[in-house]
């Protein structure tokens, strides 16, 4: 599992959302239930998804070229964006479908069939979703972690429909499983929205989460006691790939060939503490007041 690709993940998401596409539009035309049609519709959104998942981790792989000489590692960016507004348009589908019925209820059948098949693939998505969340943070996969979480409102939405479908049985009110239909539209939007803001906040070089900013201070503050500083520390997070470049202010006494060992050994500490990180440096003398006057952002 350790050596498995982010890839190969997405293509197990592909093959769970056919199945679980099918056992829930059973599940539909069993009960002839509205809210087992939405969730059908949010397991379709899975589905475009998860294939929109393997082109952006294909295309991420790529290595850096002319063109793209950081690499391509935000093409995952688009993928999650994109899953968020499909996310977003299937929430629209949901209300479109459920608002008639709202008006006309209509009554349901073979609802036992229907939760048995809707709780199969609620134990799909949500096993799969945990080894998603699992390998996005091992491979650092936006992508993978979008995936995952969409899979767990996927799984909460079913819950609430099955709960909701136990309910019409019990107490014969049919307008309960359209209202359930739009509040699954309703609970959806929140997790899109939040994939796109993340996506496009990314998209717009979005700085290393605090945690690993943190451990860059770390490493920089032992050298002060050599009486070398630091400054225009910058961040930015591309995919799985982090990048941070500084200032190195030194005694102007010293050698380039000193300045330059004490930059790689900055440089090796902070790619040894942590992965997938790029690190460029500046060195400058510390007495010179044109060493003060690129500061800030």
């Amino acid at each position: 599992m350790q050596n498995r690709s982010a890839r190969y993940y997405a293509f197990l998401s592909i093959g769970a959302a056919i199945l679980t596409i099918g056992l829930k539009l059973g599940a539909y035309f069993l009960t002839n239930s509205i809210g087992f049609l939405s969730d059908a519709l949010e397991s379709g959104v899975n589905l475009i998804a998860a294939i929109g998942a393997v082109w952006a981790l294909t295309y991420a792989a790529k290595p850096p070229d002319e063109e793209h000489a950081f690499g391509h590692s935000k093409a995952e960016y688009f993928s999650s964006g994109f899953e968020g507004a499909l996310i977003l348009v299937a929430a629209v589908s949901i209300a479109i479908a459920a608002i008639p019925r709202l008006l006309h209820p209509q009554p349901l059948e073979q609802i036992s069939f229907g939760l048995v098949l809707s709780l199969v693939a609620s134990a799909i998505n949500g096993g799969l979703a945990l080894i998603l969340l699992k390998a996005g943070k091992r491979l650092q996969s936006i992508t993978l972690r979008a995936d995952a979480h969409h899979l767990l409102t996927d799984v909460w939405t079913s819950v609430g429909v099955i709960l909701g479908i136990l309910l019409v049985s019990v107490t014969g009110w049919l307008i309960l499983d359209p209202f359930i239909a739009l509040l699954v539209a309703a609970n959806i939007v929140w997790t899109g929205v939040k994939l796109i803001q993340e996506s496009g906040s990314a998209l717009l070089d979005a700085s290393i989460p605090l945690m690993e900013r943190q451990m860059i201070d770390e490493i920089l503050s032992a050298y002060d006691r050599q009486k070398i500083q630091f400054h225009d520390i910058r961040t930015r997070i591309a995919g799985t790939k982090r990048f941070v470049y500084f200032h190195v202010l030194v005694s102007g006494s010293w050698t380039v060939q000193e300045g330059h060992d004490l930059c790689e050994e900055i440089e090796s500490k902070i790619m040894a503490t942590i992965p997938n990180i790029k690190v460029f440096t500046h060195l400058e003398p510390l007495e010179d007041p044109k060493s003060w006057t690129d500061q800030g952002l």
